[in-house]
């Protein structure tokens, strides 16, 4: 028999929670849904309703079919170069006899940098006249438009992604690593396995519940890359870094089409659904086969 006291109590202890749900995330939905489906530029007084033409018209984008394949271009580049970081940066801190929580902060306060000031610092050391370009001409007479190639300006962003996120990552990386079993080692040791096949045969496997969360939260990110791209590439060279949030911002701030914006952002949120829910079974089955229910 449930306690109607505490049945109380508990819905007291996550009202906050609950309306927190309701006013920034069920309300504003269900406003993109509705704006999704007029013309409206938030301005004007009249708002035509246009069906599902926005989304008729989003499907034959230029903009949003680069938005599509850039954001899958970002993910093959980042999330395994901030997994390989993550990782390397967990397993060095964890070897180390003492100070792991000094150096475990240390490797956490890009996180906490603003990605504007780390753009405004990338983007001044790769102009022109920067110290990396004036260095690579006078000692070796090259000249490279890294933010001006499309396949250096997609490789930047995601180092500089890569670089913020690790230190956050590798925090989750080491807690799973702390709470493996050593005796596993001294096992593997004793049968004369090598540090390499400890490391893919013991280490990899049972960290599978930080590396999901990792994983997850990686590909979750590439689907909201915006900050870097908006300060240092608009979205170009030919809209090769043009991400989901470059296209949305473009559409209803600068071309003042909030409605056409909205589906483009409904659009975005389904297919990062899907590609999230993709990943998250494909990784659950390789746990179920390291033994992970």
């Amino acid at each position: 028999m449930i306690n109607k006291k505490n049945n109380k109590l508990g819905w007291l202890l996550t009202s906050p929670y609950l309306i927190f749900t309701v006013f920034i995330f069920l309300i504003p939905l269900g406003f993109a849904l509705w704006l999704s489906f007029t013309d409206w530029d938030m301005m004007s007084p009249t708002i035509n309703f246009v069906g599902f033409d926005n989304f008729i018209e989003a499907a034959q984008s230029t903009g949003v079919h680069a938005a599509f394949f850039v954001t899958y271009k970002f993910l093959i580049v980042f999330v395994p170069l901030v997994l390989a970081l993550s990782m390397l940066i967990a397993v060095l801190v964890n070897a180390l006899p003492k100070f792991k929580g000094l150096y475990l902060v240390a490797f956490f306060l890009p996180y906490l940098s603003s990605g504007v000031v780390t753009s405004l610092i990338v983007n001044g050391l790769l102009s022109y006249n920067g110290t990396f370009n004036r260095f690579l001409r006078n000692q070796f007479g090259l000249q490279i438009d890294w933010l001006g190639n499309p396949n250096t300006a997609l490789v930047i962003i995601s180092l500089m992604i890569a670089w913020k996120m690790s230190g956050y990552y590798a925090l989750i990386l080491h807690s799973g690593l702390e709470n493996i079993n050593k005796t596993l080692y001294e096992a593997a040791a004793i049968d004369g396995a090598t540090r390499k096949n400890m490391f893919f045969q013991i280490t990899i496997p049972m960290l599978y519940p930080a590396l999901i969360t990792v994983m997850i939260l990686a590909v979750g990110i590439t689907f909201g890359i915006f900050t870097e791209v908006y300060q240092l590439t608009g979205g170009g060279p030919n809209n090769a870094t043009n991400t989901w949030q470059m296209e949305i911002y473009k559409e209803a701030f600068v071309s003042l089409q909030s409605g056409y914006a909205s589906a483009i952002s409904l659009i975005s949120s389904v297919i990062t659904f899907m590609t999230v829910g993709v990943f998250r079974k494909f990784i659950q089955k390789w746990g179920e086969s390291n033994g992970w229910t």
